[in-house]
């Protein structure tokens, strides 16, 4: 369980480094050019989405729907959390410097990219026939197709 929960935090810390190095960029070398900002977060969201699609893969494979989901969705939650509250601080802003609608527009972009991302990765495990119930389904069938059929007597 231990080993679980230092996955889960490690991700978490992951994915708000990706987004702090996005914010130094911005701040560092294209402060004030809002085009630039706006690609360099377009690619932070890019590296976001499918740093979850990987992970949703690996995890897709190794361990059943249910019990991954509920890893995700805390990594994402916690995640979220320092980029919208702490991410600004780190470059000298406040939170809600750009107003509401900034700050929720942040939190919807957010659980949008990482929604899509896990989706992504998940559903490709599931058409490559790579995903744990997929596995099992295999293991079944194999199974079942190894007995050798009993004869009845009459």
């Amino acid at each position: 369980m231990d080993k679980r929960w230092g996955t889960i935090g490690v991700l978490a810390g992951g994915l708000f480094a990706v987004n702090v190095v996005a914010r130094l960029i911005i701040r560092f070398g294209f402060d004030g050019d809002d085009t630039a900002a706006d690609r360099v977060s377009l690619v932070m969201f890019v590296v976001i989405g499918l740093t979850l699609a990987a992970v949703a893969f690996r995890w897709g494979r190794l361990r059943p729907l249910a019990v991954w989901a509920g890893d995700v969705a805390v990594v994402v939650l916690v995640a979220m959390a320092l980029t919208v509250l702490v991410g600004p601080l780190v470059v000298g802003h406040s939170p809600f410097a750009g107003g509401a609608g900034t700050f929720f527009a942040q939190i919807w972009l957010y659980l949008l990219t990482t929604l899509l991302g896990a989706m992504i990765g998940y559903l490709v495990a599931t058409a490559l026939g790579l995903d744990h119930r997929s596995q099992q389904l295999k293991r079944y069938a194999e199974v079942k197709a190894a007995k050798p059929r009993r004869v009845v007597r009459r």
